[in-house]
């Protein structure tokens, strides 16, 4: 390659944007910081940052993680979507955004951390206008979950260790965007065997109704995180 073609090609730049979901038992929320400096200061945007050449866009988004919310690779769920390519995305320049969605239950120890830091979750049905091209890959991230959530258990990494079964139908149907029928949703669920009874209840004092406490097999979480299977509410 000549030096000519060098100073041609390669003046691209590239960065990371994450779409983070987060479920804290009753809504599915997502997760937007305000821009501290130029293009678009002031506006809101995705988590995100400029991948240096030595460092790859996997480790660039686990570094992301660990700085927004002490990231636990046990508890959180994380998927590449796509590159985003328009050439005029960024007035800095061309820049091409490899995105990710991760997904994570809202501990109270990660809500303290992403407040220390400015960060605002928004719900999941809510999400204000985002600078540059970020509305975009947030549909685009909502789609990709829908399609998971129906072919994966990846729902679970949003679940606290105990769950009831409306905050489990809850989260379903907020991933989803519609109601689902409580009776078919029950006995999808118990059917598919992801999920054990745990001998526990909600506590009375903090529930007007006592609700039965369930767990997810891991061993059956596992071979049906690798092999999916279809739920077709």
């Amino acid at each position: 390659m000549t030096d000519e073609e060098k100073a041609k090609y390669f003046q691209v730049a590239l960065c990371s944007s994450l779409v983070l979901f987060g479920f804290d038992g009753e809504e599915l929320k997502i997760l937007v910081y305000k821009k501290l400096n130029d293009p678009f200061k002031g506006a809101l945007v995705l988590p995100g940052k400029y991948i240096a050449p030595t460092v790859s866009n996997d480790q660039a988004i686990h570094e992301l993680l660990i700085e927004k919310i002490a990231y636990d690779e046990h508890q959180t769920y994380i998927e590449q979507l796509k590159a985003f390519t328009k050439v005029f995305r960024n007035p800095l320049g061309r820049v091409v955004n490899v995105a990710y969605y991760a997904l994570v239950k809202l501990t109270p120890q990660i809500q303290e951390k992403v407040k220390s830091q400015g960060g605002e979750w928004y719900a999941y049905d809510r999400v204000p206008d985002l600078a540059f091209d970020h509305n975009e890959i947030v549909q685009y991230a909502k789609e990709r979950v829908k399609r998971r959530v129906k072919r994966r258990p990846v729902g679970f990494n949003l679940l606290g260790d105990e769950f009831t079964i409306a905050q489990l139908q809850s989260l379903y149907e907020k991933a989803l965007n519609r109601e689902l029928d409580k009776r078919n949703f029950r006995k999808k669920i118990f059917n598919s065997n992801l999920i054990i009874e745990t001998g526990n209840t909600t506590d009375p004092k903090q529930h007007r109704k006592v609700s039965k406490l369930y767990r997810f097999d891991e061993e059956k979480y596992e071979k049906l995180s690798l092999k999916g299977y279809d739920f077709l509410f």
